[in-house]
């Protein structure tokens, strides 16, 4: 059993990382240059679904669907633990007007999810606040969404209960401490913090932290804008997909709508650019948000990787470094299973699926 594990970055990929361990090591550290949870993990819209399913490997499906059969599970018992509910909160998904509509039916007819074409008059009807001239539609029942700024809270104050994890905030790791080609722990301004694992999981900056043990990992900041609308609790009943761009109701009438993909660096300025071409997306897909006020509007950080497959597993040649980041847009949705397996490959026990897709090894420069 390893004694003390240091994980860095506490997004959600880090704190429920740090969850899982808990009960199998002696002592967790998270250490974050910022607080906990407010990158990439805050910023999110939480859809418990890849945006387009079909458009991915089958490594990512396996955790996508490990992870959304869990959620409702790992909330229950967050608000067992904590009394903060993260609100899975399943509404089904349309997708309208897709150019690859065939594409998904036919892969959803090879996977254990219902997901078929609905007759658009049927949307009109489900969804009245939808914007006219869709022609067509596909519908997925079972899609959740979670609050991801509540599902943070709660991983927090769950992990906040345990006596043998320990969270560091505004303790940003500028490289790692090592005895020949072991990595014996991080490198932080108050020196040097001695681990026997060190798991980095600090999404759009691991790439950046690779870098100074001369390893090329092919992760980047992506950024993603996000404006949120407050209506009525029951005027969005169901999250809706058109032209790249979705809406996501919350459970208290909050509509969020997203999102950008922009390459510019570390740059999480929100855009006049991209707030007028987001309201332009949410008053086309539902037009009465032409009236609304947008009560928010900012910006977030994606970990980009090739084909949004992540790395989990052992650094080859650096005894005691693990990988569990690179999540791209699916961050939240793979967290329950990426993190278990993780889990599983760092204590030896059987992997809950195959690892061998998101091993580094062979994946990195």
């Amino acid at each position: 059993m390893s004694e003390r594990v240091v994980i860095v970055g506490g997004g959600v990929i880090g704190l429920l990382t740090a969850l899982n361990l808990a009960a199998k090591v002696e002592h967790v550290t998270v250490c974050d240059q910022g607080e906990v949870g407010r990158e990439s993990s805050w910023a999110g819209g939480g859809i418990v679904s890849p945006l387009y399913p079909w458009r991915y490997s089958a490594a990512v499906t396996a955790l996508a669907h490990w992870s959304q059969d869990f959620y409702p599970q790992l909330a229950e018992r967050l608000l067992a633990v904590t009394g903060i509910d993260p609100q899975v909160h399943t509404t089904g998904l349309y997708w309208l007007d897709l150019d690859d509509q065939d594409e998904a039916l036919t892969w959803a007819a090879q996977q254990p999810r219902a997901l078929a074409e609905v007759a658009i008059d049927k949307v009109y009807e489900a969804v009245p606040a939808l914007g006219p001239g869709f022609a067509q539609a596909i519908h997925m029942a079972d899609v959740a969404n979670v609050r991801n700024p509540r599902l943070v809270k709660a991983l927090t104050a769950a992990l906040q209960t345990l006596p043998n994890i320990t969270l560091r905030e505004h303790c940003p790791v500028s490289g790692f401490a090592r005895e020949g080609e072991r990595v014996t722990g991080v490198l932080t301004a108050d020196g040097i913090l001695p681990a026997d694992e060190v798991v980095l999981c600090a999404g759009a900056w691991s790439g950046d932290l690779l870098r100074t043990l001369d390893i090329d990992l092919p992760v980047q900041p992506v950024k993603g804008q996000m404006i949120l609308f407050k209506c009525e609790e029951d005027f969005l009943p169901s999250m809706v997909l058109a032209n790249g761009r979705y809406a996501i109701p919350r459970k208290d009438g909050h509509i969020l709508v997203g999102s950008t993909l922009e390459h510019v660096g570390y740059d999480k300025q929100p855009t006049h650019h991209a707030l007028a071409s987001l309201v332009a997306s949410a008053s086309d897909l539902l037009p009465a948000l032409a009236e609304a006020s947008v009560a928010g509007h900012w910006a977030g950080l994606r970990p980009g990787s090739p084909e949004g497959v992540p790395y989990i597993g052992p650094v080859p040649q650096h005894e005691g470094l693990w990988l569990n980041c690179g999540h791209f847009r699916n961050g939240l949705v793979l967290a329950p299973a990426s993190c278990q397996l993780f889990c599983d490959l760092l204590t030896g026990e059987s992997p809950i699926i195959d690892p061998t897709p998101y091993a580094p090894e062979g994946r990195l420069g």
